[in-house]
């Protein structure tokens, strides 16, 4: 299953909304995101399907190996076009972070890469 924008945005937040034991609740989700409940029960469904999450009512919505993967290549994505817009060209943080979640999804790797190596020279990190 290639995973669209839409179900690579339901990753993010179940990594994000994840409690200690690694599980992120129904409710958290839909909040994050702003959605209707039976919206996440569909995604989660569909994940499930495909092997990126584990989730067992009322005990939360666990990512697989598979999915931490993928939930940790997207908030890398985020992470990188943040940063860029906000430290190289200024523009203010939660236009960064909105905007950075539109891009994350339709950058090709090696624009990433480039603006990757762009940062850590740009700031002298390794």
């Amino acid at each position: 299953m290639k995973l669209s924008s839409n179900m690579e945005d339901y990753l993010e937040a179940v990594s994000l909304c994840a409690n200690d034991k690694g599980a992120a609740r129904v409710s958290d989700i839909r909040d994050m995101l702003g959605v209707k409940t039976p919206s996440v029960t569909g995604a989660i469904k569909a994940l499930a399907e495909a092997g990126y999450v584990r989730h067992q009512p009322y005990s939360g919505v666990e990512l697989t190996a598979k999915g931490r993967r993928a939930a940790e290549d997207v908030k890398k994505r985020h992470a990188i076009l943040s940063r860029f817009l906000t430290e190289i060209i200024g523009v203010n943080p939660k236009t960064a972070d909105i905007d950075a979640c539109k891009m994350e999804h339709t950058v090709s790797r090696e624009t990433l890469e480039k603006l990757h190596d762009y940062l850590h020279r740009k700031t002298g990190e390794k």
